[in-house]
Parts: C-alpha cells; sequence; structure tokens
C-alpha cells in the first residue's frame, strides 16, 4: 500500500496542469484549475496578438497527425494569395497521391479536380491523397512542399516542428508542438477566406458526376459551438486525438490547440472549456482592421515620394473583460529618414501602444512595397514643381 501510494504521489507531482490566473476572493486562495486533464499538451492563444492565454506542456514534441495539414493549407492560400495558384485551376492526380491511405476522398489516377475542390476535401474530409496532390501541383514533388514547410515554419519561428510528409500519415523524424501549432494556425487565419472552407460542415463533392462525394467536417465543433469555424483535426493511434480549433465572438477570436487526447469526445469538451473561458474572461480592444488606412510614409529620394500604409493584419490589444480602457491610446512612430532604395519588407517604423504613459505593446510596420531611388531628372522636376506651387 505504501509503495502504491508513493508511486501515485510521483505521478502526480510530475503531471503538467494547465494554470490558468488564479482568482482571488478576499484573502483565501482559489486553486488553479486544469481546463485539459487527458491531454498531454495544450495551448490557448489570442489569434490577433499571438498571446498565449493558458498552456500545458506547450512546448513539448509530439507527432501531430493530420493537424499538420494546416501548414499544408497555409501554403495552397499563399500561393493563391501571390497570383502562382487560381482557386478554379484544374489539378491532377498522380498514382501515388491516389495511393494515400488513411483519411481521403478517394481520388483516382488521373482524376482532375479544381484547386477550390481540393481545399474542401483537405479541410472538411482531412483528404490524404488530395494533400499530396497539392503538395505536387505546388512543389512538382512531396519531397519539395516538404522543403517549403519546413522553411515557412523556420520563418514563423515555429522552433520546434519538422515535417517529414504534408498529410500527417505516421513517418520518422515528423513532430511539432501546440504552441507551435497555435502560431501556424494564426499564420492560416490572417487568410480570410479559409473559413469558408475549415468553418463548413457539410458539402459536396464531384456533385454533378454519377458519383457524388458527401462531406462532412470531421471537427464537430463548427456545428455545435457558437463562433467555432476551424480548423483541423488529427488521428493517428501514435498521435492519439488531436485539435487545433478557432472560435471568434465579437472582437475575440481564439485558437485552440490540444494533442493526445483518448478520444473525441474528451477531445471536443477540453477545447470547449478552453473556448468558454477565454470568451467569459477576455476581451480585445481593436486598434485596426485588416485593410484599414494607417496613413502614409515619405521616402527621400524615391521613385514615389510616399507610399499609403495599409493595416495587412487585425491589430489589437488583448485584456480582462472589466479592464478600464479610457487612457488607452495608440501612436504611429514612422522612421522619418527613409531614404530609397527601400525594399518590399523593409522596417519603416511602428505601432505604439499605451495605457497613460506605459507601454502596452508595440507592432513593427514593414514597406508594402520596393521603392527604387528616382533619377536625377525625376527628383529636379519634383524640387521645381514644388518651388511653383502656392498653398
Amino acid at each position: 500500500m505504501r509503495k502504491k501510494g508513493l508511486i501515485s504521489f510521483i505521478c502526480l507531482g510530475l503531471s503538467i496542469m494547465l494554470v490558468l490566473p488564479a482568482a482571488y476572493a478576499a484573502e483565501t486562495k482559489v486553486e488553479p484549475v486544469d481546463l485539459t486533464p487527458n491531454a498531454l499538451s495544450a495551448v490557448l492563444m489570442d489569434a490577433d496578438t499571438g498571446t498565449v492565454i493558458a498552456e500545458k506542456n506547450k512546448d513539448a514534441k509530439l507527432p501531430p497527425a493530420s493537424i499538420t495539414k494546416i501548414m499544408t493549407m497555409l501554403l495552397i492560400m499563399e500561393a493563391v494569395d501571390k497570383g502562382t495558384l487560381k482557386m478554379d485551376e484544374k489539378v491532377s492526380v498522380s498514382e501515388y497521391a491516389a495511393s494515400m491511405g488513411g483519411s481521403q476522398i478517394f481520388l483516382e489516377p488521373g482524376e482532375q479536380m479544381s484547386v477550390q475542390e481540393m481545399l474542401k476535401g483537405i479541410a472538411m474530409a482531412s483528404g490524404n491523397d488530395a494533400s499530396v496532390a497539392m503538395a505536387e501541383k505546388i512543389a512538382g514533388s512531396e519531397e519539395n512542399f516538404v522543403a517549403m514547410m519546413n522553411e515557412r515554419a523556420h520563418q514563423l519561428g515555429m522552433k520546434n516542428t519538422h515535417f517529414s510528409n504534408c498529410n500527417g500519415l505516421p513517418v520518422a523524424n515528423h513532430y511539432t508542438t501546440a504552441n507551435d501549432i497555435a502560431i501556424m494556425s494564426r499564420e492560416l487565419l490572417k487568410h480570410e477566406g479559409i473559413t469558408n472552407f475549415t468553418g463548413a460542415y457539410q458539402d459536396y463533392l464531384r456533385k454533378d458526376s454519377p458519383k457524388p462525394f458527401w462531406l462532412v467536417n470531421t471537427n464537430k465543433l463548427v456545428r455545435f459551438y457558437s463562433g467555432a469555424d476551424g480548423l483541423k483535426t488529427g488521428y493517428t493511434s501514435e498521435a492519439k486525438f488531436c485539435l487545433s480549433a478557432t472560435a471568434k465572438r465579437d472582437n475575440l477570436r481564439v485558437v485552440a490547440v490540444v494533442l493526445g487526447e483518448p478520444n473525441t469526445k474528451t477531445r471536443n469538451a477540453e477545447v470547449t472549456k478552453l473556448f468558454d473561458y477565454a470568451f467569459a474572461q477576455y476581451t480585445n480592444y481593436p486598434l485596426f482592421k485588416t485593410g484599414d488606412s494607417l496613413g502614409s510614409f515619405a521616402i527621400n529620394k524615391g521613385q514615389v515620394s510616399t507610399v499609403p500604409l495599409v493595416a495587412k493584419q487585425n491589430y489589437s490589444i488583448l485584456m480582462k473583460k472589466g479592464t478600464d480602457t479610457a487612457n488607452i491610446r495608440h501612436q504611429l512612430q514612422l522612421d522619418p529618414s527613409l531614404r530609397a532604395p527601400v525594399a518590399e519588407g523593409q522596417p519603416i517604423g511602428k505601432i505604439m501602444v499605451y495605457n497613460g504613459d506605459n507601454v502596452l505593446a508595440e507592432y513593427p510596420l514593414t514597406s508594402p512595397q520596393a521603392v527604387d531611388k528616382a533619377s536625377w531628372w525625376k527628383l529636379f522636376k519634383r524640387t521645381t514643381s514644388q518651388l511653383f506651387t502656392t498653398d
């Protein structure tokens, strides 16, 4: 009995709980509550700011199963945004892509589907075959595409991730963490159109063919949790039941990741608890929405003298509900000495957010375009036109 008690005590001591901020009533301390007791790892993150609201063992390297496809979908959406891929473009299916087992949309060798249909198959039905077909379309081979996945992970600061395939089927040296999954989920959500796929509960492929294929989203929360619209489930016998989920209410969008859950019911219940906690306790104070004008910035001796600046993402501050916002203010601090040439993505300043005189946050700003140095003749004409301009 003494031996069993000692083992139980050691196991309890080694367990890592999802620690939420402690609440106090008078002088009595309320113990932290573990909202995901059955998960091996978990993260609750604000999608706008990237702030981790709560976490459990967030940097543990674990197999992600089909949550891998979040990176696959991210590279697809980025290719569409760049114009190198179109949603209505046809994708031919190779024998290799069609041979994938596990979750699939039963693609046939030589079959053609549009990028949009492939995305449906990946996002809703977790199609391993569709993932490989898209990898080959974008990069020429799955191996090349996986190299792109790892490079993008590095760019995003996913320090504990390595991909070995594009769909999450069991393979050596394929791992990530709950925190890294939240990071790539947040990046995918910057492509607002993705939730048209991840948030749909049911749809069809080959709808007008003799063999229509009914899709039902593997993420049941998009139907049963108010505000849920993604992102990706995963399961293998090694990874167990995994989910990167997102939901939005009012100004607050959060990402909840759980890995290593024992079954779908427990997985969904624990993600629901994370969502409920976030929406009950937190809100977002919005500064700018994607597409809002931020003004413009001047470039000395540039081909153009000023460049309009538009918010490329939502800018906001995460805060506890009930926090006084009367003294919150923001300020654009742009580099006054910018000189051509300026590269696209070059730092040009930052947005500073204050509560009174205290700095709450700062967001870096980069140039949305490259600006070459102006010719001497252009500079001469610009100078002379200013000489003869009157108010």
